[in-house]
């Protein structure tokens, strides 16, 4: 079976026990011993925070340990370190080069980009450009950020100049966009090859995670999503953020190279990105399929714990997991 190894684990059950049922055999690392996810894989493992120097000697030992032959990191923390110290890890890192993520990691970079390359985005200026009328409103967005955290919406110049003066994060100003927001689920070969890109809606969402959404199949979007992965150069997974405005135009707000929060939905749609990550591991170049997937598949999220016990100074999980 293949092994794979899975970094900042977190709260990601959902995507360790995907991997389970894709055959795969799971080890996961985390710095927190709470962290839920340690406990849905086969095996896991305490390993140092990122900025800590052994961060990737301990993964390479991890590597060497259980013979992994793929590493999916779970969250953005060590997606940039990660890219760039790839060759050390003697296994297939599910990332894009380090280029791409320094682009996915700063958002007015990000904007540069999609305008350097024709690609719909929001109007966006640096705290010190604004000057003279603004599309009121606007948001005052973190360069660099997840979960939706400090931004902050102003109507007016008044609300602009104190939001910036509030914020304690290094941001930019974007005009804000109207129309209905989606979300675009892809994934992409070793060669940044999009395999298939899944669009869904944005019924709701908390902390910037989607908690009820639904699959479509929309043309528009699928390619759209297709044409962002392969100008950006994704490798795996990719969640894309945009909005359809009343002029057809579909501006892209947020690119981020990683399995989305909303993971479960494109896999209950048919996804089988589990699949093509251990295809890819194992040298195979899967045909893409992309928009082949169920459309109007609908999740809606709850809360879920796995309850632990102290066996002798080692927390081991008392019960069943989560309900999968």
């Amino acid at each position: 079976m293949p092994v794979v190894l899975f970094t900042c684990a977190g709260q990601r059950v959902d995507i360790i026990t995907a991997f389970s049922r894709a055959g795969a055999t799971t080890v996961a690392v985390d710095l927190n011993a709470l962290a839920p996810a340690l406990y849905a894989a086969d095996h896991h493992s305490l390993v140092p925070g990122v900025d800590d120097e052994t961060y990737v000697d301990v993964l390479q030992a991890l590597v060497e340990q259980h013979d992994v032959s793929l590493i999916v990191p779970v969250a953005d923390s060590d997606h940039l370190l990660l890219a760039r110290e790839r060759a050390r890890l003697d296994a297939l890192v599910l990332l894009p080069g380090p280029e791409t993520i320094r682009v996915c990691e700063d958002k007015y970079a990000a904007h540069e980009f999609f305008v350097e390359h024709g690609i719909d985005t929001p109007a966006t200026w640096l705290p010190e450009e604004p000057a003279g009328e603004l599309p009121f409103p606007v948001l005052v967005k973190p360069r660099r950020g997840f979960g939706s955290r400090h931004i902050y919406r102003a109507a007016d110049r008044r609300e602009l100049d104190f939001f910036l003066g509030y914020t304690s994060e290094a941001s930019m100003v974007q005009r804000a966009c109207h129309g209905e927001e989606f979300s675009i689920d892809v994934f992409c070969d070793v060669d940044a090859r999009c395999l298939n890109a899944i669009p869904r809606t944005m019924i709701e969402s908390k902390g910037g995670e989607s908690i009820k959404g639904m699959t479509i199949k929309d043309s528009d979007l699928i390619e759209h999503g297709r044409r962002i992965a392969e100008t950006l150069g994704i490798v795996g997974p990719a969640t894309i953020q945009c909005f359809r405005e009343q002029d057809g135009s579909l501006p892209v707000t947020d690119v981020n190279p990683r399995f989305g929060g909303a993971f479960p939905l494109p896999t209950a749609a048919g996804s089988r990105y589990p699949e093509l990550a251990l295809a890819l591991a194992a040298g195979e170049r899967p045909e893409a399929a992309v928009g082949d997937f169920r459309e109007g598949v609908v999740m809606t999220r709850y809360f879920g714990q796995i309850v632990l016990q102290d066996a002798g100074g080692v927390l081991e999980p008392l019960g069943e997991l989560t309900p999968d």
